[in-house]
């Protein structure tokens, strides 16, 4: 963690990462990037459908390998690198056929090492195998929740899920949020946990950073006027309002809301539900 002099009210409590002592490439791999077009919270007709996106610094997108599906095949990691589109950093590895992919960085992943995919493999960072296969308190990322469709959870960083149980046919893992979850024993996780654990400690200190990664201020219902929001209005400050209780920008209720779409529940692979938040 980089700690900043307070030389300006904005760096009194800012904090960074000091990614010299980590990245060792200044510039991704050209072949796997690709322009994007940020839609900036808007849908296909250009509305804002997501508040407070907007501007930010232009990205290259990385082209990531989630499904990592090159079986038996040693890969030697080429460099580390940071990617603007997500918590985590990057590898690049080459693997021993000479084709180049860019993969999820792991803790103590280093310049060098040798990684592989197949069923069964040694239990050493990076590596992927199937579930079905790791002994009980294994700890993995990038986890896929349909064989062969690549790692859907488990993705930011620091993040690490961890191996409970295997019996009929699913495995039981222990999520970051601690909900404790089946998937099928027969897809594919990578061993180890994220890199950059110290992302959540991170202090932008100051407003501008945040417009740098592209978040637009948020304004509180009650400052508003009447006209703009259903907890506007009022002389001095007033509260939101308990009887009919808080409501979105457009009227709607805003807590105690059912918003799950019925057709796609997966309360049956839910074994315990995340801890709630005490507010």
């Amino acid at each position: 963690m980089k700690i900043y002099k307070p030389t300006t009210p904005g760096r009194r409590k800012m904090t960074g990462i000091d990614y010299k002592k980590i990245v060792t490439a200044a510039k991704p791999y050209k072949a796997l990037t690709k322009a994007i077009t940020r839609r900036v919270g808007r849908n296909k007709q250009g509305r804002v459908t997501v508040r407070h996106r907007g501007g930010g610094h232009k990205r290259k997108y990385r082209i990531i390998d989630f499904k990592r599906n090159k079986f038996d095949i040693p890969a030697k990691v080429e460099s580390i690198e940071y990617d603007p589109n997500r918590s985590a950093f990057i590898s690049l590895v080459t693997y021993e056929d000479g084709e180049k992919r860019y993969i999820l960085a792991p803790q103590d992943l280093k310049v060098g090492d040798k990684i592989v995919t197949g069923e069964k493999t040694s239990l050493k960072p990076g590596n992927r195998m199937v579930l079905k296969n790791m002994p009980v308190g294994t700890f993995v990322y990038n986890v896929e929740l349909n064989p062969g469709k690549g790692g859907q959870i488990v993705r930011s960083a620091g993040a690490s899920a961890q191996v409970t149980a295997v019996e009929g046919g699913y495995v039981h893992l222990t999520l970051p949020s601690s909900e404790i979850r089946m998937v099928t024993e027969n897809v594919m996780a990578s061993i180890g946990s994220l890199s950059k654990p110290e992302h959540r400690f991170v202090n932008l200190g100051k407003a501008g950073r945040s417009r740098w990664l592209g978040k637009r201020p948020s304004v509180r219902g009650v400052a508003m006027n009447p006209v703009d929001h259903p907890h506007g209005g009022g002389e001095g400050r007033s509260p939101v309002g308990q009887r009919k209780g808080p409501k979105t920008p457009w009227g709607k209720k805003a807590y105690g809301v059912k918003t799950r779409n019925k057709k796609k529940y997966s309360n049956k692979f839910i074994i315990r539900r995340r801890k709630k938040k005490k507010r």
